[in-house]
């Protein structure tokens, strides 16, 4: 019997010429109920790991339900998901907790981050203030995704723009949150951006 000596044998590393894609973690951050599961959930190409729990009697008095009267669960630790963008990029999307109570865990969250994408909804624009002001503060690049519940716009890019006081720089994407290409559409408006930065760094 012939024996294949191991600096020849198929399969070894050096001789493969294929390299693992490039890995890019995104946290998907906002408000409370502003759609950040949902958004994961349906852009994600696995199935998403979810750590919801329902609200209960606890919440009355500290998570703010107004205008989400229908909400039965939260989010108490994060989303997960995943995206291939290209043979040779992979998303990794990590959706925040939206209750103040929970913000402590963003800090350990965002280690590692490339960038964000901030969902907010024109009913309660202010819920994402936090979300905003915590990125621009760590110099962390975002876009932020406009979700348009039950396909309503009742604002204008512009009246959402100078209500947020956002950078002129910063893209702003309108989308539905359960709509896969409306989701896809909003992460490539992130990896855009985070790809023009880059290139204005070499100019």
């Amino acid at each position: 019997m012939d024996y294949v000596s191991s600096e020849h044998a198929p399969g070894r590393a050096s001789d493969r010429t294929d390299t693992a894609p490039l890995a890019v973690k995104i946290l998907v951050a906002g408000g409370f109920g502003v759609g950040k599961t949902t958004l994961v959930g349906s852009v994600s190409e696995v199935a998403p790991l979810h750590t919801e729990e329902y609200l209960t009697r606890a919440s009355v008095g500290v998570d703010d339900l107004e205008g989400l009267h229908s909400k039965a669960t939260t989010t108490v630790a994060l989303d997960f998901g995943r995206i291939t963008i290209s043979r040779e990029l992979v998303v990794y999307l990590f959706g925040t907790p939206g209750q103040e109570r929970f913000w402590f865990m963003w800090n350990d969250l965002v280690n590692g981050a490339m960038g964000a994408v901030v969902l907010v909804d024109t009913r309660r624009l202010e819920a994402s203030f936090a979300s905003i002001d915590f990125f621009e503060s760590r110099g962390i690049p975002f876009v932020v995704g406009v979700n348009c519940f039950h396909g309503i716009r009742d604002r204008t890019t512009e009246e959402i723009r100078t209500a947020l006081a956002l950078d002129p720089q910063v893209p702003l994407v309108l989308c539905d949150a359960r709509d896969r290409a409306d989701s896809r559409d909003v992460l490539l408006a992130l990896v855009e951006h985070l790809m023009a930065g880059q290139r204005a760094e070499f100019l």
